[in-house]
């Protein structure tokens, strides 16, 4: 994972000011870095990559969670759905016995 980003100088006429890239837009290309990123991985096992990416777009069109609501509602249910699927296989790999262990 990054922990800094690389600042761009953006001049407008006479006056110079320092931006960010936004750690948002997955329109940028990725570094080695990026590629070994523990979340993404683990959201990619999920199925719900792209949703995510979705999320991550809106908030760097928008800058404001409120406008994404839908975006992140639909990531929120397919990682629920991801998580009860694991849970129900994990149930039939180690039923637990409500019976007691013979003496």
């Amino acid at each position: 994972m990054r922990l800094f980003q690389t600042a761009h100088i953006v001049t407008t006429g006479q006056q110079k000011k320092m931006t960010s890239p936004s750690p948002h837009d997955r329109s940028r290309k990725q570094d080695n870095d990026d590629e070994d990123d523990p979340v993404d991985r683990m959201i990619s096992r999920t199925g719900c990559a792209e949703l995510h990416y979705a999320v991550q777009e809106c908030m760097a069109e928008h800058q404001d969670w409120r406008a994404c609501q839908s975006q992140v509602q639909t990531f929120k249910n397919c990682m629920m759905n991801f998580q009860n699927k694991k849970k129900e296989q994990l149930g039939r790999q180690h039923p637990t016995s409500t019976q007691s262990a013979p003496s």
